[in-house]
Protein backbone atom coordinates (compact mmCIF):
# COMPACT_ATOMS: atom_id res chain seq x y z
CA UNK A 1 0.00 0.00 0.00
CA UNK A 2 1.48 3.32 -1.10
CA UNK A 3 1.17 6.37 1.11
CA UNK A 4 0.88 9.87 -0.28
CA UNK A 5 3.87 12.05 0.51
CA UNK A 6 3.46 14.38 3.45
CA UNK A 7 3.45 18.13 3.02
CA UNK A 8 6.92 18.23 4.59
CA UNK A 9 8.28 15.75 2.03
CA UNK A 10 6.72 17.64 -0.89
CA UNK A 11 8.13 20.96 0.36
CA UNK A 12 11.57 19.42 0.97
CA UNK A 13 11.72 18.02 -2.57
CA UNK A 14 10.57 21.35 -4.00
CA UNK A 15 13.15 23.26 -1.96
CA UNK A 16 15.93 20.88 -3.00
CA UNK A 17 15.06 21.33 -6.70
CA UNK A 18 14.89 25.12 -6.27
CA UNK A 19 18.27 25.18 -4.51
CA UNK A 20 19.89 23.12 -7.28
CA UNK A 21 18.34 25.36 -9.93
CA UNK A 22 19.55 28.51 -8.14
CA UNK A 23 23.08 27.11 -7.80
CA UNK A 24 23.08 26.40 -11.54
CA UNK A 25 21.91 29.94 -12.30
CA UNK A 26 24.66 31.37 -10.07
CA UNK A 27 27.30 29.21 -11.74
CA UNK A 28 26.15 30.36 -15.18
CA UNK A 29 26.32 33.96 -14.01
CA UNK A 30 29.88 33.44 -12.77
CA UNK A 31 30.81 31.74 -16.05
CA UNK A 32 29.56 34.81 -17.92
CA UNK A 33 31.63 37.07 -15.66
CA UNK A 34 34.70 34.85 -16.14
CA UNK A 35 34.32 35.27 -19.90
CA UNK A 36 33.71 39.01 -19.54
CA UNK A 37 36.77 39.75 -17.38
CA UNK A 38 38.96 37.54 -19.54
CA UNK A 39 37.67 39.24 -22.71
CA UNK A 40 38.34 42.71 -21.28
CA UNK A 41 41.86 41.60 -20.38
CA UNK A 42 42.61 40.15 -23.83
CA UNK A 43 40.61 42.43 -26.14
CA UNK A 44 40.72 45.83 -24.46
CA UNK A 45 44.15 45.68 -22.80
CA UNK A 46 45.72 43.32 -25.35
CA UNK A 47 46.91 41.17 -22.47
CA UNK A 48 49.41 38.38 -22.93
CA UNK A 49 48.68 34.71 -22.38
CA UNK A 50 51.90 34.39 -20.39
CA UNK A 51 50.84 36.92 -17.76
CA UNK A 52 47.30 35.53 -17.68
CA UNK A 53 48.39 31.93 -17.15
CA UNK A 54 51.19 32.96 -14.81
CA UNK A 55 48.89 34.88 -12.48
CA UNK A 56 45.61 33.01 -12.84
CA UNK A 57 46.23 30.56 -9.98
CA UNK A 58 48.33 32.87 -7.77
CA UNK A 59 45.34 33.54 -5.43
CA UNK A 60 45.31 29.82 -4.62
CA UNK A 61 48.76 30.10 -3.04
CA UNK A 62 46.80 31.23 0.03
CA UNK A 63 45.85 27.55 0.51
CA UNK A 64 49.19 27.19 2.28
CA UNK A 65 47.89 29.40 5.10
CA UNK A 66 45.39 26.66 5.99
CA UNK A 67 48.39 24.64 7.18
CA UNK A 68 48.90 27.22 9.93
CA UNK A 69 45.28 27.58 11.07
CA UNK A 70 41.90 27.37 9.32
CA UNK A 71 41.15 30.95 10.37
CA UNK A 72 44.37 32.33 8.89
CA UNK A 73 43.78 30.32 5.72
CA UNK A 74 40.23 31.63 5.41
CA UNK A 75 41.33 35.24 5.89
CA UNK A 76 44.07 34.94 3.26
CA UNK A 77 41.85 33.06 0.85
CA UNK A 78 38.98 35.54 1.24
CA UNK A 79 41.22 38.58 0.66
CA UNK A 80 42.53 37.16 -2.63
CA UNK A 81 39.12 35.90 -3.78
CA UNK A 82 36.85 38.77 -2.69
CA UNK A 83 35.39 40.56 -5.68
CA UNK A 84 35.26 43.87 -3.83
CA UNK A 85 39.01 43.69 -3.25
CA UNK A 86 39.61 42.90 -6.93
CA UNK A 87 37.30 45.73 -8.04
CA UNK A 88 39.20 48.10 -5.73
CA UNK A 89 42.46 46.91 -7.26
CA UNK A 90 41.16 47.65 -10.76
CA UNK A 91 39.91 51.09 -9.68
CA UNK A 92 43.29 51.87 -8.11
CA UNK A 93 44.94 50.93 -11.40
CA UNK A 94 42.56 53.20 -13.27
CA UNK A 95 43.09 56.19 -10.96
CA UNK A 96 46.88 55.77 -10.96
CA UNK A 97 46.85 55.05 -14.71
CA UNK A 98 48.62 51.73 -14.22
CA UNK A 99 47.49 49.10 -16.73
CA UNK A 100 49.47 46.35 -14.98
CA UNK A 101 47.45 46.81 -11.78
CA UNK A 102 44.21 46.77 -13.79
CA UNK A 103 45.35 43.61 -15.58
CA UNK A 104 46.21 41.86 -12.30
CA UNK A 105 42.77 42.83 -10.97
CA UNK A 106 41.08 41.46 -14.10
CA UNK A 107 43.01 38.18 -13.90
CA UNK A 108 42.30 37.73 -10.18
CA UNK A 109 38.63 38.61 -10.75
CA UNK A 110 38.45 36.01 -13.53
CA UNK A 111 40.05 33.49 -11.17
CA UNK A 112 37.50 34.27 -8.48
CA UNK A 113 34.69 33.67 -11.00
CA UNK A 114 36.37 30.41 -12.06
CA UNK A 115 36.36 29.23 -8.44
CA UNK A 116 32.68 30.13 -8.06
CA UNK A 117 31.85 28.13 -11.22
CA UNK A 118 33.69 25.19 -9.63
CA UNK A 119 31.56 25.62 -6.49
CA UNK A 120 34.16 27.23 -4.23
CA UNK A 121 33.17 30.35 -2.39
CA UNK A 122 34.57 32.53 0.33
CA UNK A 123 35.67 30.49 3.34
CA UNK A 124 34.30 30.41 6.85
CA UNK A 125 36.86 30.26 9.64
CA UNK A 126 36.00 26.73 10.81
CA UNK A 127 36.96 24.60 7.81
CA UNK A 128 38.43 24.77 4.31
CA UNK A 129 35.34 22.90 3.08
CA UNK A 130 32.85 25.44 4.53
CA UNK A 131 32.12 28.20 2.01
CA UNK A 132 29.45 30.83 1.54
CA UNK A 133 28.10 28.66 -1.29
CA UNK A 134 27.78 25.60 0.95
CA UNK A 135 30.01 22.70 1.88
CA UNK A 136 32.52 21.40 -0.68
CA UNK A 137 34.96 18.53 -0.96
CA UNK A 138 34.72 15.70 1.58
CA UNK A 139 32.09 17.65 3.54
CA UNK A 140 29.73 18.12 0.58
CA UNK A 141 27.22 15.77 2.19
CA UNK A 142 26.53 18.35 4.91
CA UNK A 143 24.57 20.39 2.36
CA UNK A 144 21.66 17.98 2.48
Amino acid sequence: MSRAPTAFARNFVSLTKTTRTMKTVLKLEELGLLILFSAVYFLYFQGSWGLYLGLFFVPDVTFALFLITPKMGAIGYNIFHHKGVMASLMLAGYFFQNDLVINVGLIFMAHSCFDRVAGYGLKYFDSFDHTHLGWVGKSKGKNE
